[in-house]
C-alpha cells in the first residue's frame, strides 16, 4: 500500500527546493520551444533539480516531467511540471508555480503545488483533506453562474490551434454574458488551486496535460469540489479536458461546455 503521509513530506521538499531555486536565479534565458511556446533555464535548471532528487527518495516511482519527459514506472509516477506559467514567469508576473502530483493508475492520489512570488503551498494527500499552509481548503458553495468567477486556460498554440480556439471564442461568449467575471490567470496550477481555495468557482481548461493538472485535481477534490471531462464524466489522466468546479455549479458549467461543442 502506498504510504501517501510519507509521499506527501517528499513532494513537499520537493517543491521547497524547486522554490528555492527560483526565487535564487534572478537572471534567466528564454529559448523557443515550440510556435508560441517557450522555455527559461530556470525550467530546466528546476526540473533537473527535482528529478535527481526525487529518483533517490523515491526511486520505484517513475517521472513525467514538462521539459525532460517520462522515466521509470509507468502506473506509479510524478507528473511534474518546473515553472508552470513560464511566459507569466518570464516577463516578471508573479502568477506561476510549481506543480507535482503523484499519479497511481488513472488518477493522483498526492499533491504540492507552490507559488514561489505568493508565498504559498498548496498540499493534499488521498482522503485527508487540501491545505494551503495549515489552512484546510473548501471549494466554492456557488449554486448561480451569475455569481461566478470562472477562469479559462491559455488558448491553444502549434498545430491545430486555430480550430481549437474557435471553441475556446465561442466558451468565452458563452460564460462571458452569464457569469459574474472571468479571468485569464496563465497558469492551471493556480487556476485549480485557486478553485480548491474558493477564490475561483470554477477553472475550464480545454486540456490536459498531466504536469499541469494532475497535482491542482486532487486539491480541488480533496477540498470538496469536482473535476470532470468535458463530457461531465469523472477526470483521469487520460482526459481530454479539465474542468474544476464547486459542486454547486457542476451542472451549469458542463452545460455551457456542451453548448459550444467543447
Amino acid at each position: 500500500m502506498t504510504d501517501h503521509a510519507a509521499l506527501l513530506s517528499v513532494a513537499r521538499e520537493a517543491v521547497a527546493k524547486a522554490t528555492g531555486i527560483i526565487r535564487s536565479m534572478t537572471s534567466f534565458s528564454v529559448a523557443a520551444k515550440g510556435d508560441r511556446d517557450m522555455v527559461t533555464d530556470v525550467d530546466l535548471a528546476v526540473e533537473d533539480a527535482v528529478r535527481e532528487f526525487l529518483a533517490r527518495e523515491t526511486p520505484e516511482i517513475g517521472i513525467l516531467g514538462e521539459e525532460r519527459g517520462h522515466e521509470g514506472n509507468t502506473d506509479l509516477w510524478w507528473a511534474l511540471d518546473p515553472v508552470d506559467g513560464t511566459a507569466n514567469f518570464a516577463r516578471g508576473i508573479p502568477l506561476c508555480g510549481v506543480s507535482l502530483g503523484l499519479v497511481d493508475g488513472l488518477k493522483s492520489t498526492v499533491a504540492a503545488i507552490s507559488l514561489p512570488f505568493l508565498d504559498v503551498t498548496y498540499t493534499a494527500a488521498e482522503g485527508q483533506g487540501a491545505y494551503a499552509g495549515e489552512e484546510r481548503l473548501e471549494a466554492s458553495k456557488a449554486t448561480k453562474l451569475s455569481d461566478a468567477i470562472v477562469s479559462i486556460g491559455d488558448f491553444a498554440v502549434g498545430e491545430g490551434a486555430e480550430v481549437k480556439n474557435r471553441v475556446r471564442m465561442a466558451l468565452l461568449a458563452e460564460l462571458g454574458g452569464r457569469v459574474q467575471r472571468v479571468r485569464f490567470l496563465g497558469s492551471a496550477a493556480i487556476d485549480l488551486a485557486w478553485v480548491a481555495h474558493g477564490k475561483l468557482d470554477a477553472s475550464v481548461i480545454l486540456a490536459n496535460k498531466p504536469w499541469d493538472t494532475m497535482a491542482g485535481v486532487l486539491l480541488v477534490r480533496e477540498a470538496g469540489g469536482v473535476v470532470v471531462d468535458s463530457d461531465g464524466g469523472d477526470h483521469t489522466v487520460r482526459s481530454a479536458a479539465t474542468i474544476a468546479v464547486g459542486a454547486g455549479l457542476r451542472d451549469e458549467i458542463v452545460a455551457a461546455i456542451a453548448r459550444v461543442g467543447a
